[in-house]
């Protein structure tokens, strides 16, 4: 298989441009960060959006999604609060991008999925807190994998972040964290299994609760720190919101996919992992009431830098009985060097596979939101950094402690 093909011509050269819509999404920003208002920004009323502009193709073809522009909408054109607001004639053939979809439900894990260290193998339930309850509240960060490698991958700056409690009338401590059922290389890279035509993931995510905080775990290479009190009521009403989130997120996913390294870069792709759950937690909780204590937040991101993005289909209509058999061979082709290895030589001549087709022919495969996406890759293609995303600010309500 030439790696060297494009996308269009895997897919047969498909017309492509027929009609343009306007999907708006909201422009992004850490949470709880301000919209800036400079000279010549949004007037006071209005919203200063983003705008992917995706062109539309039969299902058949290809969906392109266009630079992002800044557009001022008024108030009426607002973005729903889920992110992403669409024109009814668009939902046919348009695609979500940076926005991470939610089930109904989360599916049973298939045996074949197995995980090397056992998933929240101390786990309980979220426990009701009497509502006089004063709570404090903990951020918890260490190097990914530190019970087994030490502060190793602290030196990347590859940290797992989580959050902890401390009840003040039972004395007792707790820690919530959300990470990978399986590890994050099943994640990140599908298996290929013999006489199955579609790549099978093994990619659930999910959140964790256990009584306890292991101080040494979080202290020693990493971070515990004091960010905020809650309320009994503000707890027991969080509790209630993690687990409609904890039912209805259920993937993991590794990247982040930009265009640009730029701060003000079009985000294609967002990241679901630990740090997203930790920061949507602490929204919540200022969405409570919650005032979060003046300091330094930083959290991880794993970014791939493309150029527009180009949908290729899902499972069925890829790798199903009337798929497109050269896309799918492609596919696969793509991820057998991800695989594990038994012997160094393999991993040698694997890396040198992955670099000439990510690097040299700037070509990535990504599984997002049970679609598969073409990436053209561009410099500097992967980059690990390790930023401050604000503890938020404000809220909607209030559950005084």
């Amino acid at each position: 298989m030439n790696f060297a093909q494009s996308p269009e011509r895997l897919l047969g050269h498909q017309k492509r441009l027929r009609a343009t819509r306007f999907v708006t999404a909201k422009a992004f920003r850490p949470f709880g960060e301000a919209s800036p208002h400079r000279a010549g920004s949004a007037p006071s009323g209005h919203s200063s959006q983003r705008t992917l502009v995706v062109r539309m193709v039969p299902k058949e073809g290809l969906v392109l999604v266009g630079k992002a522009e800044e557009r001022v909408f008024p108030p009426s054109a607002e973005a729903s609060s889920c992110g992403f607001g669409y024109a009814e004639e668009t939902s046919l053939f348009g695609r979500e991008m940076s926005l991470f979809r939610r089930f109904d439900y989360r599916p049973k894990t298939d045996p074949y999925c197995q995980a090397r260290y056992t998933f929240c193998p101390t786990g309980s339930d979220i426990p009701v807190m009497k509502e006089e309850d004063v709570i404090e509240v903990y951020r918890l960060q260490t190097p990914v994998w530190e019970f087994k490698y030490g502060d190793l991958l602290g030196h990347l700056k590859i940290m797992h972040d989580a959050v902890g409690f401390k009840s003040s009338l039972t004395g007792k401590n707790y820690t919530m964290e959300w990470y990978e059922l399986f590890q994050l290389g099943n994640c990140t890279f599908p298996h290929l299994r013999p006489g199955m035509d579609a790549p099978f993931w093994c990619n659930q995510g999910a959140a964790c609760f256990y009584e306890g905080i292991d101080d040494a775990h979080w202290k020693e290479n990493g971070t515990l720190v004091l960010v905020t009190t809650i309320s009994g009521t503000m707890f027991n009403e969080m509790a209630k919101w993690v687990k409609y989130d904890n039912e209805t997120g259920i993937y993991y996913e590794t990247w982040t996919v930009q265009a640009s390294p730029d701060k003000q870069s079009v985000v294609w792709f967002d990241s679901y992992e630990c740090s997203k759950f930790i920061l949507r937690t602490y929204q919540k909780l200022a969405d409570l009431g919650a005032v979060f204590r003046k300091i330094q937040t930083n959290y991880t991101s794993i970014i791939l830098f493309s150029g527009e993005p180009i949908y290729l289909g899902n499972e069925t209509s890829i790798f199903g009985p009337r798929g497109n058999k050269t896309l799918a061979a492609a596919i696969r082709d793509f991820y057998y060097p991800f695989k594990p290895h038994r012997t160094v030589g393999e991993f040698f001549v694997d890396l040198f596979k992955i670099i000439d087709r990510v690097i040299l022919n700037g070509q990535f495969y990504l599984f997002y939101n049970l679609e598969y996406w073409f990436l053209p890759m561009k410099f500097p293609y992967l980059k690990i950094i390790y930023e401050e995303v604000p503890l938020p600010t404000g809220s909607k309500m209030s559950f005084g402690v």
